[in-house]
Order: structure tokens, then C-alpha cells, then sequence
């Protein structure tokens, strides 16, 4: 009899499953599997098989034809309490998608949301239907957690699509209070990623139950015994039960809206899927005679009914008109009344009358609430445990505009403007910290990563938002007298033939290679780093540089280390604009052979702007305004101007690009580079000084004399 046996001691992960343990296609084949614990010398030894769907099952038989899904022992308890106190509501079931950035979670979302009638036949859809945001669409990604529900035999399931960035894992860690099991999307050649960990740890932290989505099964080099066995070894490595081992595997291809229970026997729909959820995900446990209780798990904002607040009721029933009271988590309560209530039904909400206990549901009429706290009853509520999600690791400084341009085409533009915009933020983003700065007019901000604080910046600009943004920084900690600061796993997906520049760039930058293996069958590897986050500051561009943008590069927080010492994130200087006016061609033909230029003629440039990249390293100061003199000499044939293209960074660009001495001024229709002036004076010494003193030394010279 063949058993598939992985061990996880404290000396290292275990190993690899083979891949034959994946093979079983008939269910009298499946091997029987023991599963005990010893605890000796701090070891834990498991004896986890597969079964015939696909995923591991330590309780299998061999004459079993059942599949059995994933609950956790949190699950199992308070499903046993339940009995004595509650029940549960066998029409709804709560999951969230959650997966690494690219592996489909939206589109899989379109599919699921078109095969339940949602839509009618001759509705016009577009794609990515939950990126409704204008910057989603634009960058392709998910910045939001959204929320919206389907019905599927009688039952409704409420799916919340969560970002896959790490940038953006606070969005997915508040949502998860709202859930009782999740849907892990993995990509068939990729396989587990790094954002992958990170929200997969969140789940079994909350001891919900997963089943893993193999999506994109349709792709020619798709390899799903590996993505299958390195999930299994994910689970492992990350203290899984073995409840939460016994996950099902379903077959995917997201874009086609298909899906089996094999890899090469997918149904003409997603209906396997739907089967799956109405049988693995558990069913949401209630006090409904209990008094009421709702964890706010996220807010918006309508213009008509105010600010909303969004979560799952855990206890008894709301009502409109009902007066409630609020708590938060240092037993401070207040009272409010409920205008409105509102669940999710297919792509939009629906006002209700009331909402029993296990929904997730929609309150409006509270005009100060915020996330995590509470809605509870006016007598006898208390609040639950509020959301803690991780800290920020990178900070950056915002001030009010100082440049001749300001006010031109910002809309607010002073520091109260800016001071209520910040710390408004604060109300819906809890991953985001902000405190004042050094000066009246300075606010530090931190975030997750430079992603998530310009994700910030965009949306402030499109606001009509006119400020100043410093260089990022880590943030460093103090432990024992020893300093630390901020490490992150970066994973590169690239060509064999780019492998040598990408290895020295990262080399350069501290980071340490503890993996590297070959992607499918077209060519391209996978390597790991752990770097400091302070090298991963300009790296994408870099990266890209060297790869000729074939490279892919993925991050996520790993945890603080000691400083890894001095590094060097920029070789070139700047080319820094002398004086103010308007560009000229025949300026910038001079200037263009010192480096790259950012600016076109007839551009309006100020002194200390940055127009280019110097050639070399330091900055250079140079004339772009110079016009051609003009004279009587008449010339058979003017000479021939041929400028260069210029380079065109994006607001992240520029964030990659500035230094401890420069600045990014954004505005609403511009995004400029500046020298820091309270910075720049002092690098470079003035003329009248340097004049002052020499008369100084001279005059001691001639008193000596004397």
C-alpha cells in the first residue's frame, strides 16, 4: 500500500509531497490514512494522504466516496455551544475570495456573478465587474474590498472580493471578520505566491475553512500536481490543522466560467464550484434571541444618505427606525437611531425592513461611525473585539506646495485642506497611520508599502488636492539596543537570459537568494529574496531596466531584522533647472547631451526643478531657457534641431526616482520633481558666503602682514 507522509518538525519545512500522491483518480485506490501526534522532543509527525477529489483527507477510507471538506476545531466548538444557545442559518453562506495579485479573483467573480442570473440577457456587461474604481480599471488591480451575493439553489452567498497587493492586506484582514470560510485562488502554473501566504495565514488564524481554487487550468503550461502538493506544503509550514489540511481542491478556468473536481474533467460550468461552497463552507452560527451585535467591518460614503457602515450581524436582529447603541472597545458607548437598512442581492443593495442574525447587511444613519466598533443593543449590547490589523512599515512626508506654481491648478491647497483630507483617510483606512510633522504645515504618513500611500496620493490629486511629497523611508525599531528594520520576501518571475543582471542588481541591494526553480515550460525562473525594504525603494524600474520589462517583481512584509547596513539605491545625479521661464529648443538641444530630459520645449520650468537625469553622479545646474541670440548676419540655412523623446514618469516613477533632498509637487493636471529648498541650500554653499569669507581670510593675511 503507497502512503504519502510529510513530517514538520522545528529543525525545517517538510518536505515535498511526491507527485504521485495526486494520481488518485478512483476512490477505492485512495490510500488509508493515519493521522496521529506525538509530542516528543518538540516534533510534530502527521500522515496526511489524498483522496480521490484532489485534496488531502485524513480520515479517508478506502470505500469512501464522500468528500470531506475542511472545519476547523474553532468552527467545531462553537458550532457545539451553537446547539445549546443558537442555530444556524442553513440559507446563507459568508466566504471571501482571497489570492495572490493576477491569479483572477475579479474575473472569477464575472463568471460566477453572470452563470447566477444576475444580469439580464441583454445587459451590457464589462469586464472586471467589481473594479468599479476609476484607478482599479486604469492599474488593473483591486484596491477595495466589495461587496455582493448570489443565489444558488435556494441559498445565498455572499462573496466579499478582497485585494490580491500586499500593499493592500488591511482590506483583507477587516473583511475576514465578516466570513466563515474562504475561497483560496492559486494559479495553475505559478502556485503559491507570496500574497498567497499572507492572506492564507489570516484565514487560519480565524479558523476558517478554504477550499483552494486552481484557476487558470486552461493554460498549455499549467502543472497542477505541483501548485496542488506546494499548497498542501503551504498549509503545513503555516501550523494548519489537520482539519484545515482536509481542504478541497476544485479545477478552474475563470475567464471560460468552468470548473471540475479534475483537472481534465471541467463541467460546461461553474456549477462544481457552487456545489463545493454549499458543502465545505460552514453555515453561519447565530443567537438570534440574543441581544444585537454588528462588528463594522468597512464604511462608505453616498452623498444622499451619508456615511454607511457595512458588516455581518452576529446576534439578534436590526430593525429600521430602531435606536442602537455604539461601542467601542474601551467601553465608551453612545446612542444613534437606524435610517435605513440595506443587504446585498446580486450586484447592487436592496433596503430590507429588518436583517436576521448571520447576513451581512448595510446601516445607514450613523453619521460618526467607525471601523471596529459596534452596533449593538440599546440595553444590553456590548461590543465585540475590535479589528487589529498589522503595522505600517514605510512613511512618507506630505507639506503644502512651496513652489511659483502653487494655486494654479490645485483647488485646496493649504494645510488646514490637507491636515482634514489625511487624517479623514484614517476613517477608512486602518493599515494607514497619520501624525503631524516637524512644522505646522509637515504630516507624516505611513502605510503598508509605497504602493498603498500613492494609491492616497492619486486620489487626493484627482480630488483637486495641491501638496508636496517627500522621498519613502522604513520605518526602524529599537529592540534590546539593537536597531532593526523592515525585511520582505521579493519574488521575480523572469527569462533564463536576464537571470545574471537581475541576481546582481538584488546582490547589490542586501538581498539574500534562498530560492530559485523553473516556471512550466516556457522558459522562465523563479527566484526568492529576502531584502530590506529600504532595497526594494526604486527596484521595479530598475528591474525592468535590466530584464527589458520581462521581469515581474512581487513583494510581501516578512518581519523585522537587523539593519542590513548601507546601500546605495541610485548612481546618477539630477539635471536641476537654473532659473525660471520657458523652455526653449535651443536650450534643450545643449542640455539633452548631459543626460535625459523630462521636459519639452515650451514648458514652464522654476529654479531647483528637476528636469533630467545626469549622465553621471551629483546634480548638475543648467540653463534651459537660454534663447538664441539674435544678429544682423544672415545665414543660408539655420541649423537643424532634433530633440530627443522625453522620458514620461508617472506619479509612481517619480516616488521611485526622488532622494533625501528632493521633493514631488502634485498637482491635479502636473507631477513635478524639486529640490527640497530647506535641504538644497545647504548642500550647495552660497556665492556671497563663499565671497565674505575670502575677503575675511584675506584681510587676517594683510593684518599679519602689517
Amino acid at each position: 500500500m503507497e502512503m504519502a507522509i510529510g513530517i514538520r518538525t522545528s529543525l525545517g519545512p517538510s518536505p515535498r509531497l511526491p507527485a504521485s500522491a495526486n494520481t488518485y483518480r478512483n476512490p477505492r485506490e485512495a490510500p488509508t490514512s493515519v493521522c496521529f501526534f506525538k509530542e516528543i522532543l518538540g516534533r510534530r509527525v502527521s500522515f496526511p494522504s489524498l483522496n480521490s477529489r484532489g485534496c488531502s483527507n485524513p480520515s479517508a477510507r478506502p470505500r469512501r466516496t464522500a468528500t470531506r471538506c475542511s472545519t476547523t476545531s474553532t468552527a467545531k466548538e462553537a458550532a457545539s455551544v451553537s446547539k445549546k444557545k443558537s442555530m444556524t442559518r442553513r440559507d446563507v453562506r459568508n466566504i471571501a475570495i482571497v489570492a495572490h495579485v493576477d491569479h483572477g479573483k475579479t474575473t472569477l467573480v464575472d463568471a460566477m456573478l453572470k452563470q447566477a442570473k444576475v444580469f439580464r440577457d441583454n445587459q451590457t456587461v464589462q469586464e472586471r465587474i467589481m473594479d468599479s474604481n476609476d484607478l482599479e480599471r486604469e492599474r488593473g488591480i483591486t484596491i477595495l474590498s466589495k461587496n455582493t451575493s448570489i443565489s444558488y439553489k435556494g441559498t445565498k452567498i455572499n462573496i466579499i472580493d478582497t485585494p490580491g497587493h500586499s500593499d493592500f492586506g488591511g482590506e483583507v484582514e477587516r473583511v475576514l471578520n465578516m466570513v466563515e470560510g474562504v475561497l483560496l485562488v492559486v494559479d495553475s502554473v505559478e502556485g503559491p505566491m507570496p500574497q498567497t501566504r499572507f492572506v492564507l495565514k489570516k484565514a487560519l488564524e480565524f479558523g476558517h475553512a478554504v477550499v483552494v481554487v486552481v484557476n487558470k487550468i486552461d493554460r498549455p503550461s499549467a502543472r497542477p500536481d505541483f501548485v496542488i502538493n506546494s499548497t498542501f506544503e503551504l498549509f503545513i509550514e503555516l501550523n494548519a490543522t489537520d482539519e484545515q489540511c482536509d481542504f478541497q481542491v476544485i479545477y478552474a478556468s475563470g475567464i471560460k466560467g468552468k470548473a471540475g473536481l479534475s483537472p481534465d474533467n471541467l463541467a460546461d460550468d461553474l456549477g462544481p464550484l457552487f456545489e463545493a461552497i454549499l458543502r465545505c463552507i460552514p453555515e453561519p452560527s447565530i443567537n438570534k434571541d440574543g441581544p444585537t451585535q454588528m462588528l463594522v467591518s468597512n464604511t462608505e460614503y453616498d452623498e444622499h444618505k451619508g456615511k454607511i457602515a457595512i458588516g455581518r450581524l452576529h446576534a439578534g436582529v436590526l430593525q429600521k427606525g430602531t435606536e442602537v447603541k455604539v461601542c467601542t472597545s474601551d467601553d465608551t458607548c453612545r446612542f444613534a437611531k437606524i435610517s435605513e437598512l440595506f443587504v446585498y442581492e446580486n450586484f447592487g443593495r436592496v433596503p430590507v425592513e429588518q436583517v436576521q442574525a448571520g447576513d451581512i447587511c448595510a446601516v445607514c444613519g450613523i453619521n460618526d461611525i467607525m471601523i471596529g466598533e459596534t452596533i449593538a443593543d440599546k440595553s444590553s449590547g456590548k461590543a465585540l473585539p475590535t479589528i487589529r490589523v498589522e503595522e505600517p512599515t514605510v512613511r512618507m512626508s506630505f507639506s503644502i506646495n512651496t513652489s511659483p506654481f502653487v494655486g494654479r491648478e490645485g483647488k485646496y491647497v493649504t494645510s488646514r485642506n490637507l491636515r482634514d483630507r489625511l487624517y479623514r483617510e484614517l476613517e477608512r483606512n486602518l493599515a494607514m497611520k497619520v501624525e503631524d510633522g516637524e512644522t505646522s504645515d509637515t504630516f507624516i504618513v505611513s502605510g503598508r508599502g509605497t504602493l498603498h500611500i500613492t494609491i492616497l496620493i492619486e486620489n487626493m490629486r484627482r480630488e483637486g488636492y495641491e501638496f508636496m511629497v517627500g522621498p519613502p523611508k522604513v520605518i526602524k525599531k529599537y529592540i534590546d539596543d539593537k536597531l532593526l528594520e523592515p525585511f520582505e520576501i521579493a519574488t521575480v518571475e523572469l527569462p533564463e537570459e536576464y537571470m545574471g543582471p537581475v541576481v546582481e542588481l538584488l546582490g547589490r541591494r542586501r538581498g539574500q537568494m534562498f530560492d530559485m526553480q523553473g516556471v512550466g515550460s516556457e522558459g522562465t525562473s523563479l527566484i526568492k529574496y529576502k531584502i530590506p525594504t529600504r532595497g526594494l525603494l526604486g527596484m521595479r524600474n530598475a528591474i525592468l531596466t535590466v530584464s527589458r520589462g520581462t521581469a515581474v517583481l512581487n513583494t510581501v512584509f516578512d518581519g523585522y531584522q537587523p539593519w542590513a547596513g548601507d546601500i546605495s539605491t541610485r548612481d546618477q545625479g539630477s539635471l536641476v533647472a537654473f532659473e525660471d521661464g520657458s523652455t526653449t529648443s535651443y536650450a534643450l538641444f545643449s542640455a539633452q547631451e548631459r543626460g535625459q530630459l523630462f521636459i519639452s520645449p515650451g514648458m514652464g520650468v522654476y529654479k531647483g526643478q528637476i528636469v533630467g537625469i545626469h549622465q553621471r553622479p551629483g546634480d548638475l545646474s543648467l540653463n534651459v531657457c537660454k534663447k538664441k541670440a539674435a544678429t544682423n548676419i544672415r545665414s543660408n540655412k539655420e541649423q537643424t534641431v532634433v530633440l530627443d523623446s522625453p522620458l514620461n514618469y508617472s506619479l509612481d516613477d517619480c516616488i521611485e526616482y526622488i532622494q533625501e533632498d528632493e521633493l514631488v509637487e502634485v498637482t491635479p493636471l502636473s507631477i513635478r520633481m524639486c529640490k527640497n529648498p530647506k535641504l538644497y541650500k545647504k548642500s550647495i554653499p552660497d556665492q556671497s558666503d563663499n565671497t565674505i569669507n575670502m575677503i575675511i581670510s584675506v584681510s587676517h593675511q594683510i593684518i599679519k602682514c602689517l
